[in-house]
């Protein structure tokens, strides 16, 4: 079933699976070492859990009759992240909660929710309230913000646009996306924005691997663009790895200067 309200569980869950990366590494800073028995093959975080734990297969490539032979009591999945057919599937036989996660106020809201779910309520809330402290927006700087169009993909190349926790991110980070006008993660032609006077391009280390190779090809589209490798997981990561997210900000905004 399908959990729509996180104190409607009617249990504290000890056999918990979880089928987003982001949300395995809450799960840890939540001390549910114990409680946690599957997860992905795409949770790299923490390595101990990585090497340790029982995987179900990738975000998007579930092994079903694995997690049947499981028998968790709580399986926590995500509506972008993974397969809507195999998560409804589970949801047949196993209590699922769903995360969607778009911007950071939503983010913040699934940590809570987390913490009520696994009876972790206080832990939760220290998480939540530490990334309020760390996390200035710097969207709302009187600056004026750099442009920049993040790619998360090549062969063609998609960006980011809004309706997505990158895109909240970004502005959170103190840039100003040039695609936040289109819709999620728009295909982009990127010489269309060579007379737009874009300041960075930001490379992202997921979901594809940019590497440094790929940047000279991106710097004959825009010559007058800065191409910047960076690390996907402090703009798409939504658990408590914002607790780092800050840190990493205020270093890209010094490269950028």
């Amino acid at each position: 079933m399908f959990l729509e309200n996180p104190n409607k569980l009617g249990l504290i869950p000890k056999k918990i699976i979880s089928l987003v990366p982001s949300q395995t590494e809450l799960l840890y800073d939540l001390d549910l070492e114990e409680e946690t028995i599957g997860i992905t093959k795409f949770c790299y975080h923490p390595k101990e859990w990585y090497r340790s734990k029982e995987r179900i297969g990738g975000t998007k490539t579930i092994n079903i009759k694995k997690i049947i032979s499981l028998q968790p009591d709580l399986i926590i999945a995500n509506k972008e992240e993974n397969i809507k057919e195999q998560i409804e599937e589970l949801a047949k036989s196993f209590p699922v909660w769903l995360t969607d996660v778009n911007s950071l106020e939503d983010a913040l809201k699934m940590i809570n929710d987390i913490g009520i779910l696994t009876n972790r309520k206080t832990k939760a809330k220290e998480i939540v309230s530490q990334i309020k402290k760390s996390l200035p927006d710097q969207s709302k700087s009187q600056k004026v913000k750099k442009k920049v169009i993040y790619l998360i993909w090549r062969n063609p190349y998609m960006g980011v646009g809004n309706e997505t926790f990158i895109n909240d991110m970004i502005s959170r980070a103190g840039f100003d996306n040039m695609l936040k006008n289109k819709k999620r993660y728009p295909t982009i032609n990127l010489e269309e924005f060579a007379k737009k006077k874009c300041d960075f391009i930001f490379l992202s280390s997921e979901p594809y691997p940019f590497k440094e190779k790929h940047m000279l090809d991106i710097n004959k589209l825009l010559p007058d663009a800065k191409v910047i490798l960076v690390d996907g997981e402090y703009f798409s990561w939504y658990g408590s790895r914002l607790l780092k997210s800050a840190v990493y900000f205020e270093k890209l905004r010094e490269e950028s200067n």
